[in-house]
């Protein structure tokens, strides 16, 4: 596939992928002579595994590392799994954050509620 495929694929930008590939979040693709790339299943995976990833809102500079390590082999299978219990870790703390605001942003609301009601009911008074 070439990069224009890809990118409405896994709707992208070409720029994005170039990125993607220049600092080393997924490995380098292959070239047809012309130097054209030339996307292949494998790079397919890694680019919808660093778009998953990303969205769930892992750093690039952690998938960086993860994907540096997984090119220099098995020797680094503990390691990789250390950046992803990490970010795991880092997910459920900001999850934690998330839900305490929106606890805090329903309790608002819920007085907003309240206050209306209550100043509706005195309309109907008059």
């Amino acid at each position: 596939m070439n990069i224009a495929q890809v990118a409405k694929q896994f709707d992208l930008t070409a720029s994005t992928l170039r990125y993607y590939e220049s600092v080393g979040l997924i490995p380098p693709v292959n070239r047809k002579k012309s130097g054209i790339r030339d996307y292949d299943e494998n790079d397919l995976k890694w680019i919808e595994f660093i778009k998953c990833m990303r969205n769930a809102g892992l750093t690039i500079e952690s998938l960086i590392e993860y994907t540096t390590l997984f090119l220099a082999g098995d020797s680094t299978i503990e390691a990789r799994n250390n950046i992803l219990m990490d970010e795991r870790q880092r997910l459920i703390e900001k999850r934690k954050e998330i839900d305490e605001t929106i606890k805090k942003l329903n309790k608002k609301i819920e007085g907003y509620d309240g206050e209306l009601l209550a100043s509706e009911a005195d309309l109907k008074k008059d």
